[in-house]
């Protein structure tokens, strides 16, 4: 059985972390298949979203040290196959294209990351969080120190990154790293109607947006947005959307 899922919902990915009985947590096999889930979605033009979620009760317990510890003590850790992307964005660029995220219950250490590298995570109420690392002896190695300081703020990011401690989707939410919360069960649905709307836009501007949106705390990007716009204003999806407007109908936009 696939400790990861696939599932191609139009141009929808749907990616499922699927170890419920060890509580989701990541071995080498499931962070390998993670990050070949993350490179199909990239290669994939058909593709223009990806829903990530975890079969069971929790989304992850984090890694799985038996399995990962040793590995990562002797440096032969490998988290990127050939053919796959760094679903985190750290090893390798970051997928280009916009994932939605669905968690509930346990969240914790590479699942706060996943959230944080995610565009949309709507969230279970009953999701608890935590960055673990330093209780483990390490650091969180996915992007947590970087992106949860600028997404929450130093100071509150500092009081879970130093201490490891648990915080709800009610502390999610006012920090900003989650969009929603939601009746646990609900999640996923909630989760498929943003990809589905994604999936409906442009995918030549969404993922336009999604870079310049990534770029945005560097000078550089407001050079680049003109040059970003005058790319998108050559493709035939550009007519596809005015003449939507004219003729106020939905537009059916292919991605060219």
């Amino acid at each position: 059985m696939s400790k990861v899922t696939t599932e191609r919902v139009g141009h929808i990915l749907k990616i499922g972390l699927n170890r419920p009985d060890k509580v989701n947590a990541a071995d080498e096999e499931l962070l390998h298949g993670l990050a070949l889930a993350y490179g199909e979605l990239e290669r994939e033009k058909d593709l223009r979203v990806g829903l990530l979620f975890a079969h069971g009760d929790h989304f992850t317990a984090g890694l799985d040290l038996f399995d990962v510890g040793p590995k990562m003590q002797s440096g032969k850790l490998q988290l990127v196959p050939e053919g796959g992307i760094d679903p985190w964005g750290i090893q390798t660029k970051q997928v280009s294209k916009p994932v939605v995220m669905a968690t509930r219950g346990t969240c914790f250490t590479l699942g706060v990351e996943l959230a944080l590298a995610s565009d949309i995570v709507i969230a279970a109420s009953d999701s608890k969080f935590a960055q673990l690392e330093v209780a483990r002896a390490i650091l969180p190695f996915g992007g947590g120190t970087i992106r949860l300081p600028k997404v929450a703020g130093h100071a509150k990011a500092m009081q879970y990154l130093l201490t490891g401690d648990t915080f709800s989707a009610e502390d999610a939410l006012q920090m900003g790293m989650i969009n929603e919360i939601v009746a646990p069960g609900a999640e996923l649905d909630r989760a498929m109607e943003f990809a589905q709307k994604i999936a409906q836009q442009a995918p030549l501007a969404v993922q336009a947006t999604l870079a310049s949106a990534r770029n945005a705390d560097t000078e550089n990007e407001k050079k680049q947005l003109f040059q970003r716009l005058g790319q998108l204003m050559t493709t035939k999806d550009v007519e596809r959307g005015m003449q939507a407007f004219i003729s106020k109908q939905p537009a059916e936009f292919e991605g060219n």
